[in-house]
């Protein structure tokens, strides 16, 4: 515990800096780092790190997009990428069929979801960073992501008796996914009453509450998906750079869900709404 909680009192500060003082070019480059090294720790889970060059081009395509996205090609980025990683998975992998090295339709379906799904995902931060008056925005996702997480992590240790998934997830309790939940939900209502009374913005509390409600549950269900994944290639963790958490795709394995669930709800539902 220990560890992860001076883990935390270093890396909580350092993103909130990141992506409310410094520039949004700033942003997408961190993003862009943490993409490769998550894209790289995923395919060395997998089994696919034997292929090389998967790994290479893995590594690079989860740079283009969130660069992509800084530049406003968003889309054009998600679409060359995905047919350059189908084209060279493909090239790879019809000639070495039923070889030793043969690389399997799960290796290269986790190539496009390293390389395209999980920087789309997280470079949704990029996104919000954009938008007019973005730092109100962008730390929507973080608010949501770590306190859920946070929540979820010390009411289960603290208070937690009944295993939700087991065998998923053998540590995590029903009492500290219902904390979790329930802290998520708070933490956005807090944020919500600090816009409220320290800009002259109008703040909708029920959208609010619906962002907290969703993006809690789709935290817990990021963290619960990547579990999964661990479980059925038998590791503990992505890796180990990152002490007492694991590797960097198990710390930004919930905050994709809730940075492209953030976005959404910002652009269909707003719960702040800009005064000039």
């Amino acid at each position: 515990m220990r560890n992860r909680i001076l883990v935390a009192a270093v890396l909580l500060p350092l993103v909130l800096i990141i992506i409310l003082f410094l520039p949004t070019y700033v942003l997408a480059f961190a993003i862009a780092i943490v993409c490769a090294i998550a894209a790289y720790e995923l395919q060395r889970a997998v089994g696919a790190k034997e292929h090389e060059r998967l790994t290479i081009y893995v590594v690079l395509a989860s740079i283009v997009i969130p660069t992509g996205v800084y530049f406003d090609f968003a889309i054009l980025s998600l679409n060359a990428v995905l047919l350059g990683l189908l084209c060279v998975t493909f090239l790879e992998a019809i000639p070495v069929f039923r070889m030793r090295k043969q690389i399997t339709f799960g290796q290269i379906m986790t190539t496009i979801f390293g390389g395209a799904l999980i920087p789309f995902m997280l470079s949704s931060l990029i996104s919000l960073k954009k938008m007019d008056e973005g730092y109100i925005y962008v730390i929507l996702p973080v608010i949501s992501s770590f306190a859920t997480d946070a929540g979820a992590y010390f009411i289960g240790v603290f208070f937690g008796k009944h295993r939700a998934f087991p065998l998923i997830s053998p540590n995590k309790t029903i009492e500290g996914y219902i904390g979790g939940f329930l802290i998520g939900i708070a933490a956005m209502m807090i944020y919500g009453v600090t816009i409220y009374f320290t800009t002259l913005h109008e703040v909708r509390f029920g959208a609010l509450i619906l962002y907290g409600v969703i993006g809690s549950a789709v935290t817990e269900l990021g963290d619960l998906a990547f579990s999964l994944i661990k479980r059925e290639f038998g590791i503990k963790d992505f890796g180990n750079l990152l002490p007492g958490h694991g590797g960097m795709l198990d710390r930004v394995d919930s905050m994709m869900f809730a940075a492209q669930t953030m976005h959404l709800l910002v652009s269909v539902l707003p719960a702040i709404i800009l005064n000039k």
